[in-house]
């Protein structure tokens, strides 16, 4: 533990922020869980709609640093790229 007071009061406050930020990724990945279940369910219309609220979630996350911007755009191109497939197999 820290013997300083503004070394406990950042570790507070470093511990508050981990916690928040655990929480906003687990928000990016069940909205990503969502494309993916309407995806392997076969419904286009459903997982298309999930995307549209998909992207806002993982756009966020990369403003804030907690994922990198190349994370961000792997992951909208994979699931848009599914989404896809889906229509063209239909």
């Amino acid at each position: 533990m820290a013997n300083i007071k503004s070394a406990a009061k950042r570790a507070k406050q470093a511990e508050v922020r981990r916690q928040h930020n655990i929480a906003l990724k687990s928000r990016m990945r069940s909205a990503i869980k969502k494309v993916v279940t309407a995806i392997s369910a076969g419904d286009a219309d459903v997982a298309s709609e999930q995307y549209k609220q998909a992207v806002p979630e993982i756009d966020r996350m990369a403003g804030k640093g907690l994922i990198q911007a190349n994370k961000a755009a792997r992951h909208k191109s994979r699931l848009n790229k599914a989404i896809k497939g889906l229509r063209a197999g239909s």
